[in-house]
């Protein structure tokens, strides 16, 4: 039960401290729109998501009148596409009738394009993986995601080496556009089956018919409660976020819960996760510096972040029963305005962000790269962020613009939720030869739990 005080804080941080339902993500399964023939495959995967979604974004509009929360993206994610088309090999079609669906209900994005080849490809599945340029620069609102390693399997370095081909194509193939594609891509390893953001999220295989997932963000709401305690001690400091993140969580499950009864669906997660805007006031890179960092990036940086993180899990951890995902702190470069102003003035550099991913929810997400970055330097860091996944046991990813016709210095703008992003520089030394080697890279030994 919600206590008066409770409701007061709640719309406070709602009218003046950018707290929101970021995202309400409708999970849907797709193993029984597998057909015969191509067409009727198509067909069944249109009509499911239409049945399925065609309420989303009007329940979505009723439960922010109601609740006064606003929810910011309504999402759909499917059964991984590499599955669904195998029989067919009718990739590009699946993708374009998800498009379609995705218009026809009026959602933001659709994540799902999808394949999970983290300790070896299949023929189906590497002829899955390129299609992803066409797929992703041919439909505006399909998003796509390869789990390229795990804890248990390792690297798969072949698929490794193959991706960094895939987004070099797909930021060529939308070049006018600044290589949006490749916004639209995530690399992972240790991919969650449960995540409702965007690029990312796919209904996994051990997922039901159709669940809602929400994503709830609060960076501002996290930074206005740091404000009022500038004295404070890095234990006290703790303390604040986590229990404002518990504070978080309760408003995202009411969500959560309301949602998945109107929708006939299961109720899945409550994802906690700080993930800013370009908006002034959302950023997580101002937390860390009201923490006490003159700047993101500085010396202090990744452990300001570990105690951000950790904080923010313990307070929704105590909150639900409920929260998965990826849940913790986000840090991607175009959509945080901290961010952005620490890259242009020098500040946070790549290396600094990828010793960052170490503590924080994801990877390095959003950086935009010169566009001239070979296929095997994007690979390398690909490698780089899934060994820190495996060796850490957690969820890392990357997504990674190479901006078509731009160097180190230069911006590059989106627009909207995806904003803008300086061009930061790139080791120029080769990995091209320990790239070409190909094969796997093994399990580390802590995997061997049985």
């Amino acid at each position: 039960m919600l206590t008066s005080k409770e409701i007061i804080e709640t719309i406070n941080m709602i009218d003046n401290q950018h707290l929101d339902i970021r995202a309400i993500t409708l999970g849907i399964s797709l193993f029984a729109c597998i057909r015969g023939n191509a067409a009727e495959t198509e067909r069944c995967v249109y009509d499911t998501v239409c049945r399925r979604a065609e309420k989303l974004v009007p329940t979505a509009a009723m439960l922010s009148a109601e609740y006064g929360i606003p929810i910011v993206n309504k999402r759909v994610s499917v059964s991984p596409i590499s599955l669904i088309g195998a029989p067919n090999s009718n990739y590009i079609g699946i993708a374009k009738a998800l498009d379609r669906a995705a218009a026809a209900c009026g959602i933001d994005f659709i994540g799902g394009y999808t394949a999970l080849v983290h300790k070896a490809m299949t023929s189906y599945e590497e002829e899955f993986l390129n299609t992803i340029p066409e797929a992703l620069s041919g439909t505006e609102k399909v998003c796509s995601s390869v789990n390229v390693a795990s804890v248990r399997a390792g690297i798969n370095m072949d698929a490794v080496a193959l991706m960094g081909k895939v987004i070099k194509k797909s930021a060529e193939l939308t070049a006018e556009k600044g290589g949006i594609a490749c916004a639209k891509l995530v690399v992972f390893a240790n991919a969650v089956e449960d995540n409702p953001f965007m690029a990312g999220a796919f209904n996994g295989i051990g997922e039901g018919d159709c669940v809602v997932n929400v994503g709830v963000s609060g960076p501002g709401v996290v930074k206005k409660a740091l404000e009022s305690c500038p004295g404070a001690d890095l234990t006290e400091v703790a303390e604040v976020i986590k229990k404002t993140a518990f504070k978080i969580t309760r408003a995202g499950e009411l969500v959560a819960r309301e949602a998945a009864k109107r929708l006939g669906a299961q109720f899945g997660i409550v994802d906690l996760s700080l993930a800013p805007t370009p908006v002034l006031g959302d950023s997580v890179a101002h937390i860390l510096e009201e923490i006490g960092l003159e700047s993101v990036g500085a010396c202090g940086t990744t452990a300001a972040l570990a105690l951000l993180n950790d904080a923010v899990k313990k307070g929704g951890t105590m909150a639900s029963s409920r929260v998965g995902g990826l849940s913790g702190a986000f840090i991607p470069m175009s959509e945080d305005i901290g961010m952005i102003e620490a890259a242009a003035k020098g500040a946070l550099k790549l290396e600094k962000l990828e010793a960052m991913t170490a503590v924080c929810s994801v990877g390095l997400d959003m950086i935009a790269i010169p566009g001239d970055t070979s296929c095997e330097v994007i690979s390398a860091i690909i490698a780089d962020e899934a060994a820190i996944g495996v060796v850490n046991n957690k969820t890392t990813a990357v997504r990674v613009i190479p901006v078509p016709g731009k160097g180190v210095g230069e911006f590059v703008e989106f627009g909207g939720l995806l904003g803008r992003a300086p061009i930061i520089a790139v080791n120029p030394y080769s990995p091209a030869k320990f790239i070409s080697r190909g094969g796997r890279i093994p399990a580390p030994i802590h995997s061997n739990k049985n």
